[in-house]
């Protein structure tokens, strides 16, 4: 199983729905993975990301991106809330 597919089944695990994944085409940030997550508010999100974060497999993430030949610098968090404006409300 691929590397990327194994983090997607263990998102799925704790009821993640995925928006997306974005990679940087032009532009500085041209070696980024940016993920954002659906979720319907901050304390679903605390209850899911919770036992993500304590998950086994997720522990050892770290060791399988380095097998699958990626690098892993530094992951950012934050929580995006739509404008009044936006389609995705």
């Amino acid at each position: 199983m691929s590397f990327e597919l194994w983090c997607l089944r263990l998102f799925e695990k704790y009821g993640s729905r995925q928006l997306g994944f974005w990679t940087t085409e032009i532009g500085e940030l041209n070696n980024d993975l940016f993920l954002i997550l659906q979720r319907e508010s901050v304390a679903e999100r605390d209850r899911k990301f919770g036992g993500f974060l304590n998950d086994p497999d997720w522990l050892e993430a770290p060791r399988k991106g380095e097998k699958a030949g990626l690098i892993d610098a530094s992951i950012s968090n934050a929580i995006l809330v739509p404008t009044s404006f936006s389609a995705a409300r």
